[in-house]
């Protein structure tokens, strides 16, 4: 399954990891490695009318209000959360 927030859309970035120093000559420059800093995701069960429904948010959208409303039932869930996210965006 992608990697990628279901309410949000979040991704992951491309990040680069510096081992040590800076600068100096270039004989000694430090090794740089390619890597993904990725979205803290994690699955939450929605109960709706229709039966459970699992998704993958971020914590973030855990946090939020507008999230804590549509577990408690005030709000419904939006048909958009249902989606399941690609990269193909």
């Amino acid at each position: 399954m992608a990697k990628i927030c279901q309410v949000t859309g979040k991704k992951g970035q491309k990040a680069r990891h510096v081992r040590h120093r800076h600068s100096g000559p270039w004989k000694f420059r430090a090794p740089r490695k390619n890597r993904r800093q990725l979205p803290n995701l994690q699955t939450v069960t929605v109960r709706t009318p229709g039966g459970k429904v699992r998704l993958k948010v971020s914590t973030k959208v855990i946090k939020s209000a507008e999230f804590a409303a549509v577990l408690s039932g005030r709000k419904p869930m939006p048909k958009a959360w249902r989606k399941k996210p690609t990269y193909e965006d």
